[in-house]
């Protein structure tokens, strides 16, 4: 069972690879406890050469490494697994495709969506986004459509979207396996010491949950 309790997505911005390698390494080391690399622009090539790079970072420090969308590069770098969304292929396809040991990530917004993607072969939910954010343009997803996410299936669920430190307090009631998070993480002017206040405000509210 992989932990998805502190999920950082990885927001390349302006960075050139070395300063983006460095936070990732950083975020690593200071106790994120899975990875997801979402790249949504440069050719197959670059993202490919770039996925390997960042699992050369993850391995070293025994985290799973996903990769979002492209199933081509989780099969190509051997990836831990793959997260899609709606408009990728069908979840039992994806399935197929990386096999019965690789995770399998799918975003849902619905308990439609969630109850499928289960069934069908889904590990784990992303869903979101349940603060504003300016890394996917997407409506604000209600606490109330979170938790009947949750009721509605039996694999882990982690929020994602606009999730920063001061707000990780919302989930305090709140059953999630974890918080993906991007920017905060990403764009963090010391990305050790913000992994660590979110590591400490995570296991907190785990603690309230168990």
């Amino acid at each position: 069972m992989a932990d998805y309790s502190l999920y950082l997505v990885t927001g390349s911005y302006d960075y050139d690879d070395q300063t983006f390698l460095q936070i990732v390494e950083e975020a690593c080391q200071a106790g994120v406890t899975i990875v997801q690399l979402r790249e949504k622009t440069g050719t197959t090539q670059a993202i490919y050469q770039k996925a390997l790079k960042v699992k050369a970072i993850t391995d070293r420090y025994g985290i799973p490494l996903i990769i979002d969308d492209r199933v081509d590069i989780c099969l190509a770098v051997d990836a831990a697994g793959v997260h899609i969304g709606d408009d990728e292929l069908p979840v039992h396809v994806v399935r197929g495709l990386i096999g019965p040991t690789k995770i399998l990530g799918v975003s849902a917004k619905t308990t439609a969506r969630a109850q499928q993607a289960e069934q069908e072969g889904a590990d784990y939910l992303g869903t979101g986004a349940m603060f504003e954010t300016q890394t996917k343009q997407t409506p604000v997803t209600s606490f109330e459509t979170l938790q009947a996410v949750i009721q509605a299936v039996k694999i882990p669920v982690v929020a994602i979207g606009g999730i920063k430190e001061d707000n990780l307090a919302s989930f305090q009631d709140i059953p999630i396996a974890g918080v993906a998070i991007v920017s905060e993480i990403m764009k963090a002017i010391d990305v050790k010491e913000k992994v660590q206040a979110l590591q400490k405000k995570v296991a907190y509210w785990r603690s309230g949950n168990e």
